[in-house]
């Protein structure tokens, strides 16, 4: 097959090369935003008397054929043609003639396939952000079934102080809420128009680059010719913001884990988001929740990827950047596959409230709640919270909680505790209590998700 740009080389491309230089096996899927842009592209060149109407007329019809047959499945992207411009552009050509060779005028593959990555991404944007909204709304939903349901909260994986599990549940609510803004800001930057950038230097024909960003949606056109084709900071910014959605979904992913084990019984994950073993038959398995966290250290990798393909490149283009896109789309597919499958997992998710209040209410979780209490009676917090540290002591070598200690016991400890003590250290009166915005009093968090909710809607 002749090459386009073969007219300087006297030698065929090694066939070994042939197969290392083609993008077609995955720059395929760009097919759509290809054609899409190729269309506005020949109505501008059309307008700006470039080619003629007519002329203009016969690329958009033949187009619209090559887009249909290809979506009917009755083309086969080639390997010879290299990339998904090239096999676009040969198949017009073999329906309309010499008229479609026209198509390429005052353009370059490096401002088309800039242009097309950008066409995909913001589409696939809307759609991750599509199933941010939706778990987010599950959980919102979840937490407010939850406000009562006592459970412990943790630091270094110890018991800590006793929350609510709608608490914990908008601690990941605020982590998706922030990954939608991110998103939403990355949308803004991803919306600029680099078609018209040529090569590297723009081209001297009297293209409308207006008309075209307004024909494709942009917001904006780009404002450098070697910054529009060397740029994929909108791809790196994506697949950051895709990596830490995977984070937070990974975090979220090691709970569910440990919430379903025998240890903990927090929960008992739904039977469709569960696998078994194939020996051993009475294993319930979380792989669901096990792969999600698995395949975060891809999205990760992607990201990584694509810092490391663009740190040293010099500008404008360079063939490096043909590695974009299998980083970038692995990412997308990644993310979308596993916020479509997480969602349902935790709205089917059985809990065990019984247990989670057994659990907060050992440990000595009020332990703070006891020194906030010697703080309210004029003891500095520093000496309280030595108090309260003794007495934890005492408990365990007495095998009691500090619910359970007599009233002369806790005067061992320090003179001024009274009998108001065991009103005081409650679990419920240990999280009621905690009424500050962002606490975790069922009211506080009923509020947090009124808010939330608000957020939610700005972001639609």
């Amino acid at each position: 097959m002749t090459k386009v740009w073969g007219g300087r080389f006297q030698k065929e491309t090694d066939r070994l090369v042939e197969d290392f230089h083609s993008s077609v096996s995955f720059d395929r899927r760009l097919y759509r935003y290809d054609i899409k842009g190729s269309m506005a592209h020949a109505r501008m060149l059309g307008r700006a008397g470039v080619i003629s109407a007519a002329e203009a007329g016969q690329i958009v019809t033949g187009l619209e054929a090559v887009l249909a047959d290809i979506e009917a499945g009755r083309l086969e992207f080639s390997v010879e043609a290299e990339d998904v411009h090239m096999n676009i552009e040969q198949w017009l050509t073999d329906r309309i003639g010499e008229v479609g060779k026209k198509l390429h005028t005052a353009r370059s593959r490096n401002d088309q396939v800039a242009l097309d990555m950008r066409l995909y991404l913001k589409e696939e944007i809307r759609a991750v952000q599509g199933l941010l909204r939706d778990l987010i709304a599950s959980l919102l939903g979840l937490a407010e079934k939850h406000l009562d349901t006592i459970m412990p909260g943790y630091t270094h994986l110890q018991r800590a102080q006793p929350v609510t599990l709608a608490h914990h549940l908008m601690a990941y609510a605020q982590m998706f809420l922030r990954d939608l803004e991110r998103l939403h800001d990355c949308y803004r930057r991803t919306d600029v128009m680099p078609l018209g950038a040529g090569a590297l230097a723009g081209t001297t024909f009297p293209l409308d680059r207006d008309y075209v960003a307004e024909q494709l949606g942009f917001e904006a056109i780009s404002e450098n010719s070697l910054d529009a084709v060397s740029d994929r900071d909108f791809a790196v910014e994506f697949t950051a913001a895709a990596a830490l959605s995977m984070v937070h979904l990974s975090r979220f992913c090691e709970e569910l884990i440990l919430w379903c084990s025998a240890e903990f019984a927090f929960i008992e994950l739904d039977d469709a988001y569960s696998t078994g073993s194939s020996m051993m038959p009475q294993k319930k398995n979380p792989d669901v929740a096990e792969l999600i966290r698995g395949k975060t250290g891809r999205v990760c990798g992607d990201l990584q990827s694509l810092l490391t393909m663009l740190k040293g490149l010099p500008l404008a283009y360079n063939k490096d950047m043909q590695e974009d896109k299998e980083p970038l789309f692995d990412a997308v597919d990644t993310v979308k596959k596993c916020l479509l499958v997480f969602k349902p997992m935790v709205e089917t998710i059985r809990v065990k409230k019984e247990n989670m209040r057994k659990a907060a209410g050992s440990g000595f979780t009020n332990a703070t709640d006891l020194a906030d209490y010697l703080v309210k009676k004029g003891v500095p917090f520093r000496e309280a919270h030595a108090v309260v540290g003794r007495a934890v002591l005492y408990c365990l070598q007495h095998d009691k909680s500090l619910e359970e200690l007599s009233a002369d016991e806790y005067r061992n400890f320090s003179p001024v505790i009274g009998e108001d003590i065991y009103g005081a250290i409650t679990i419920d009166r240990c999280v009621g209590a905690r009424r500050l915005p962002g606490g975790p009093a069922p009211e506080t968090v009923r509020e947090a998700i009124v808010r939330a909710r608000a957020k939610l809607m700005e972001k639609s």
